[in-house]
């Protein structure tokens, strides 16, 4: 009588990319290689992958949507960046807007934090448009949109032209490095990092976080009425019982 024993190593998952890409901007492939052991030591292995560009499995990227982007994972339903014009618009607009709430989370909640604990003493951020300021709050959101309006501009002109806005239109004397656009350095970039493709990935990946954040926390404060921080130690108090379950029967 043939006796067969195996051995079933399943135990040896390997990642093939050591990093998970969506939280480190690694541009490699998500893959799990999965190996199979038996007593007659032969191996037999495969691969189930998650291939880039891939932002929903099985569907797949626009021809436009090739990958060479950072952070690019193929999302476009809606077809908005078809145009190579549009897209050169899209690319830049998104990294603005993840460096606006990058900014914007922590504007939200640090002061928050270090209010409630009793390091200063600050409005909250759905209050801080109530406060008394050196002008009206008509004549800051004038101008605010003029200073927007001309910087916006600049850029625009930035991506028709790269370059061509580096030097200062007063103080003639300064000017920045001829970088890529989105990524100018000089005072804006005093550490003097370098754009990799993996920094622009995980800076991109932790602004959509952020932007999602954004959208959490006024949405959070629409329904509750407070703050992110002072949820956060509601929900700590009782945790079984202050839940967003409960918040939103009670809504």
């Amino acid at each position: 009588m043939a006796t067969v024993t195996t051995q079933a190593s399943l135990a040896v998952f390997r990642p093939c990319s050591s990093k998970s890409r969506f939280l480190t901007g690694s541009s490699g492939k998500l893959g799990r290689e999965i190996s199979v052991k038996s007593a007659s030591s032969s191996t037999n292995s495969f691969k189930v992958q998650a291939q880039k560009g891939e932002w929903l499995p099985g569907l797949a990227a626009p021809a436009y949507l090739n990958g060479s982007l950072p952070g690019d994972n193929g999302f476009d339903p809606l077809g908005l960046a078809e145009d190579p014009e549009n897209l050169k618009w899209y690319v830049q607009a998104e990294l603005v807007n993840s460096r606006w709430a990058m900014l914007g989370v922590v504007g939200m909640l640090l002061p928050e934090v270090l209010t409630k604990i009793g390091i200063i003493n600050v409005p909250k951020w759905y209050d801080a448009g109530k406060a008394e300021y050196f002008a009206s709050s008509s004549t800051l959101f004038v101008i605010e949109f003029i200073l927007f309006h001309y910087v916006e501009i600049r850029r625009w002109q930035d991506i028709k032209n790269p370059g061509c806005v580096n030097q200062d239109p007063i103080f003639k004397q300064y000017s920045l490095p001829p970088n890529e656009c989105g990524y100018p350095g000089g005072i804006f970039n005093p550490l003097n990092f370098t754009p990799t493709l993996e920094a622009k990935e995980k800076e991109l990946a932790n602004g959509r976080l952020a932007m999602l954040a954004f959208l959490g926390f006024i949405v959070q404060h629409n329904v509750t009425g407070q703050g992110p921080f002072d949820n956060l130690l509601q929900h700590l108090s009782d945790p079984w019982h202050n839940t967003i379950v409960q918040t939103l029967r009670g809504y």
